[in-house]
């Protein structure tokens, strides 16, 4: 089959004929599909149909529950072009705001912390942890005006299995039809009873969704990290069928997937009460749209990808273990070696993320095919997204 080529053009490229043709060859099985077109990961217009489409009318990933404990607790972060705050209010229940000041729009938060009140920094309002206003000064001689009013634009948040996820559309669609049989199938790995132990974010001049990509495919292992953890990871199973907007895979892996190649004397306990046929392998799951997680025998991992443009994004790692492990006496001294596992494996998916990036914004770029078993997830992100853009 010819796959038309796709010229960029000052024109809205998702609004041609020929741009939804190619992105309907998405929607099929690994086996038959096309790759996305590339100006999905090049081109303006695309990025922006993403944003008001995917990112403000779609359940975003926003991290592990956990790292914020306490009420007052707060992080930020850029949503899409959608400067967001996360945080616990007094009733112990997650909030998210638009990060505006309801007077003259003013950013009211920068990065985390706790607070006892939202303040903005410009003329003083403050607001409950609530997300109602509870202080503007001087506004006695403005006619009709009620506090009651003017309140923090709150967006639907929810927790599932310790992950947080954040819905701006005036109707989100229910989370757990979205998730569907998301907790069931990982449900062997008690990932709500997980803790956060380090956390930390940095950008690449990549799209948002070729790093995820990379995260969930074995392809590229053997080319990309042939002396780190190529050897650990065996050929993975066929993908599970599942139910909800994502997708999973597993496979057995030589040691545990949380350690580089020679490094399993540092290797951490087992999940506990972790099934037997479990001790030995990794589940990549992709939630789409931007997070992906890989949980094996004795850890968590997940990426968070925010897009800052069609070539650049702002990733979050996330590293997670079970309580039981984290009282261990020498746990510091062996989680350094799950550490910088994940940060050498990142380190030369970098280059090569930048590297695919130059050539997907060729203009003689072309839509690809899929290795059926070695790039199922991928695949299936690819059918998922194809759906919601047309």
């Amino acid at each position: 089959m010819n796959v038309k080529l796709i010229a960029k053009s000052p024109n809205k490229i998702v609004q041609t004929a020929e741009f939804l043709d190619v992105l309907s060859k998405c929607i099929a099985s690994p086996d038959k599909a096309y790759s996305l077109p590339p100006a999905c990961y090049s081109d303006q217009s695309v990025f922006e149909t993403e944003i008001e489409t995917i990112f403000h009318g779609s359940w975003i990933s926003v991290g592990r529950a956990d790292r914020l404990p306490k009420s007052g607790d707060y992080r930020t972060l850029d949503i899409a072009k959608s400067p967001t705050i996360i945080v616990r209010d007094k009733q112990g229940k997650l909030r998210a705001f638009a990060n505006s000041c309801r007077h003259r729009g003013a950013r009211l938060l920068d990065g985390e912390g706790t607070c006892r009140v939202i303040r903005c920094p410009f003329h003083s309002w403050t607001y409950q942890l609530d997300g109602s206003l509870m202080g503007a000064s001087k506004m006695e001689l403005t006619k009709n005006f009620e506090k009651s009013d003017h309140g923090l634009i709150e967006f639907e948040i929810a927790e599932r299995l310790g992950f947080a996820f954040v819905c701006m559309s005036d109707e989100p669609e229910d989370i757990d039809s979205r998730l569907g049989d998301f907790e069931q199938l990982h449900k062997s790995w008690h990932l709500a009873s997980f803790t956060t132990t380090r956390h930390r974010k940095f950008k690449v001049n990549c799209n948002w969704k070729g790093f995820l990509d990379v995260f969930n495919e074995h392809y590229h292992l053997q080319f990309v990290h042939p002396n780190t953890i190529s050897n650990v990871y065996e050929t993975p199973h066929a993908a599970d069928e599942t139910s909800g907007s994502y997708a999973s895979q597993y496979g057995e892996t030589s040691g545990t997937g949380g350690l580089l190649e020679g490094q399993e004397e540092y290797g951490l306990p087992l999940i506990p009460n972790l099934e037997k046929k479990l001790e030995n392998g990794v589940r990549y799951t992709w939630v789409f749209p931007n997070m992906a997680f890989a949980i094996g025998a004795d850890a968590l991992w997940i990426y968070e990808t925010y897009p800052l443009g069609p070539d650049r994004c702002e990733v979050h790692q996330t590293v997670c273990f079970p309580p039981e492990t984290i009282e261990l006496a020498d746990f510091e001294e062996r989680v350094k070696y799950y550490y910088h596992r994940m940060d050498a494996a990142i380190q030369e998916d970098i280059p090569a993320l930048e590297n695919q990036q130059k050539g997907l914004s060729s203009v003689f770029a072309r839509p690809g095919r899929f290795s059926a078993h070695l790039e199922a997830n991928v695949a299936a992100f690819a059918k998922w997204y194809a759906e919601e853009l047309l």
